[in-house]
């Protein structure tokens, strides 16, 4: 049984950091590309970033440079590093796991059950 467990969300002002953490288990975590979606309220869900077997990655503009994600094979762990974070960046943030290599689809095979973020000004 897979699961995708995250942490590290949290309440933050304008301009601070936080440091997601997803962690994994029942899937062979290597092979698999990892990707962060967020969703805000009455907003669909987005692609933040996503980093595959080989370390292609991929960043939503609205991110670019202020995101970083990042894995751990040996913990089977995929971080997400948001500095300079904006209220608009309040959403709840969800890990997933896919198969493919591809790092801008939106098709993944699991998730996680999501950790809110709110961003105060």
């Amino acid at each position: 049984q897979v699961q995708l467990v995250e942490s590290g969300g949290g309440l933050v002002q304008a301009g601070g950091s936080l440091r997601l953490s997803c962690a994994a288990s029942g899937l062979t975590f290597r092979s698999y590309t990892m990707g962060w979606f967020r969703q805000a309220p009455g907003k669909e869900r987005e692609l933040v970033a996503a980093v595959n077997w080989a370390g292609n990655i991929y960043y939503a503009d609205s991110v670019k440079g202020r995101f970083t994600i990042s894995r751990d094979n040996a913990k089977k762990t995929v971080y997400l590093q948001m500095n300079s974070l904006k209220p608009e960046d309040t959403a709840v943030y969800y890990c997933a796991a896919r198969a493919g290599s591809g790092t801008a689809s939106r098709s993944y095979d699991y998730w996680g059950q999501g950790t809110q973020v709110t961003v105060s000004s």
